[in-house]
């Protein structure tokens, strides 16, 4: 119902492409079950361990899945499995198919979402999609500040519904009330002996946090029993899943909302596909937030501090602009028109048919391309690049060079992205009809010159790379045949004569 579609409509849409619709449910239950586990991760910061001592601890150094998966039997991991599956679809249930039902009776004009998919357009809403998902997303959750906000908000949850339901030493622990009140101890201890139980680290929880341990750290910290202990924490799973659920309305609706009212200043009443006006409407909340946050902090620090603040960040803003529109926006662009005439023409589009290139797409899908080569440069060996890739990492966006990363970054790889662009066009238009070629061997030239100049680079590299290795593997061998010692000397001037030095002896070599 979010996407107006059927049962049947899945089935037509699986029939026609099995491939494609299997690889976009598995990427959607991916980035779900990632989301999920970084969530649980967070949790774990803010809450006692041993709350959540029936989810497995991915941080947990002792945890090793592989050996878990070869050594446990399979009774265990069908157990685990089927508990996986309960847990994601109650989450499922609580987040998406309610908050859906209660949007269509509420705001029966909302839904659905527009996402049809037009294979005539000349964009490509999957690549737009895939850049979302692997640049917007973890782009927008892996700044501090926003990891901070949902930590606090935790916290704040946390901290309420605790005190609410007097279960605050079982979500917090009790650190935080032993070090304010560690005067009044007796008299906490004689209240908590008329009120409850004391529990230690024994029991059905720690029991089975050592099991899943298997003999390490068990990470279970004591915490006070509370009168009708079960009760209570039936009522915090309620109030946790009335939370989730405004959460979850509050998030299918607010960003698609400002999206759309946001691009009706420039499309009026035409639909535009709904992943532009989430992302649109996603920056829009988050620079709120972030803008509101700011201002904040920084008015009591008077009206002088403030002007000094707006006109540094509004310098560092022009920077940083400047940075974003050549290495995200012209290295993306030639990468992609590249990874276009080298691999995607030559593969899509015969010699008789003309290859159309879209700039957007090819942007996209060239964001893409550079995050993954610089991910791979950054676990590479220790060369040039990798050197500058991490000396902008450290220094960041306050500490921005424009004249480093201009000098050191963006005219050497823009450089190469346009000579490997440049060279064989003006090779295949420029200097072979000089040679009086016949036109079908002009076209001929101009469609596989990018792939076969690819080829040929990639052999001299592997050439290259051969004849090195011979070379240290024939200095192996004749060292280890015919060098008989090495002796180390030191290496002295003479004395009054400084201008001059010795020959130091030679190694006794053979």
């Amino acid at each position: 119902e979010m996407f107006d579609a059927t049962l049947k409509d899945r089935e037509l849409s699986f029939q026609s492409a099995p491939g494609t619709t299997m690889f976009l449910h598995w990427l959607v239950g991916m980035v779900y079950v990632f989301y999920f586990a970084s969530f649980i991760l967070l949790l774990r910061e803010v809450l006692r361990p041993g709350v959540l001592w029936f989810l497995r601890n991915l941080n947990d150094p002792d945890f090793n899945p592989v050996q878990e998966m070869i050594h446990l039997p399979i009774y265990r991991h069908l157990r685990r499995f089927i508990l996986s599956v309960i847990v994601f679809g109650s989450i499922v249930l609580l987040m998406l198919w309610l908050p859906i039902r209660i949007i269509k009776y509420l705001l029966p004009n909302f839904l659905p979402y527009n996402v049809m998919l037009y294979s005539d357009a000349p964009v490509s809403e999957l690549s737009l999609e895939l850049l979302l998902l692997q640049v917007v997303l973890p782009a927008l959750l892996e700044q501090g500040h926003t990891r901070q906000w949902l930590k606090g908000l935790v916290r704040a949850w946390t901290v309420t519904a605790g005190y609410l339901l007097d279960l605050h030493s079982y979500l917090l622990g009790d650190q935080e009330e032993n070090e304010n009140n560690a005067n009044q101890q007796p008299n906490n201890q004689h209240a908590r002996n008329n009120n409850a139980i004391p529990v230690v680290g024994e029991g059905l929880h720690a029991a089975h946090q050592a099991i899943l341990q298997q003999g390490g750290p068990v990470g279970f910290q004591p915490y006070r029993r509370p009168l009708k202990f079960p009760l209570r924490i039936f009522l915090l799973i309620v109030f946790m899943c009335i939370t989730l659920l405004i959460a979850s309305l509050i998030c299918l609706t607010l960003p698609v909302f400002a999206g759309r009212w946001l691009m009706s200043f420039w499309t009026g009443t035409a639909k535009i596909h709904e992943l532009y006006t989430a992302a649109c409407g996603l920056y829009v909340c988050w620079l709120t937030i972030r803008a509101v946050t700011v201002l904040v902090a920084w008015m009591p620090q008077g009206r002088r501090v403030i002007f000094q603040k707006v006109k540094e960040w509004s310098l560092m803003i022009m920077k940083t602009l400047i940075v974003a529109i050549l290495l995200a926006g012209v290295v993306p662009l030639l990468l992609g028109l590249l990874f276009e005439l080298v691999i995607v023409a030559p593969l899509r589009v015969p010699l008789d048919q003309t290859p159309l290139f879209y700039p957007w797409q090819d942007w996209a899908l060239g964001v893409l391309h550079a995050k993954i080569i610089a991910a791979i440069t950054l676990m590479g060996p220790q060369w040039w690049l990798k050197t500058v890739i991490e000396q902008v990492y450290a220094n960041g966006i306050r500490n921005i060079d424009l004249h480093f990363i201009i000098r050191k970054l963006a005219a050497p790889v823009i450089s190469v992205l346009l000579l490997s662009l440049c060279v064989p066009y003006i090779i295949a238009s420029g200097v072979v009809p000089l040679l009086g070629v016949t036109a079908e061997m002009q076209n001929l030239v101009q469609r596989r010159i990018y792939p076969f100049l690819l080829m040929v680079v990639v052999l001299m590299g592997i050439l290259s790379f051969q004849v090195r290795q011979f070379k240290r593997l024939y200095e192996h061998i004749k060292n280890d045949k015919y060098l008989v010692g090495q002796r180390l000397v030191n290496y002295e001037r003479k004395s009054g004569k400084p201008g001059t030095s010795t020959t130091p002896p030679q190694s006794s070599q053979e």
